[in-house]
């Protein structure tokens, strides 16, 4: 994984971006209870994959590299919407 970073060019970042993403994942959990975290937390999930889908872009990698980031993007996305 820190190989990965590393080809992103976002090495110094990888602590930032794992807390973030923990952050995300525990805020979806605690919308199981009170539903406009589980929405402001998605929503935060989906604009990471988003950022991530560009640097993936940036950095030329094929489209089956940006699947999985696609589809957590559209995830979350819909997660974030399903609430209203």
């Amino acid at each position: 994984m820190k190989r990965e970073f590393e080809r992103y060019g976002l090495g110094s970042q990888r602590p930032l971006i794992g807390g973030l993403q923990l952050c995300g994942a525990v805020g979806v959990l605690a919308g199981l209870s009170q539903p406009w975290i589980g929405c402001a937390a998605s929503a935060g999930l989906a604009l990471m994959m988003l950022t991530g889908v560009g640097v993936r872009i940036k950095i030329k990698d094929s489209l089956l590299r940006m699947l999985p980031a696609l589809f957590y993007m559209a995830l979350n996305a819909y997660l974030s919407l399903a609430v209203f």
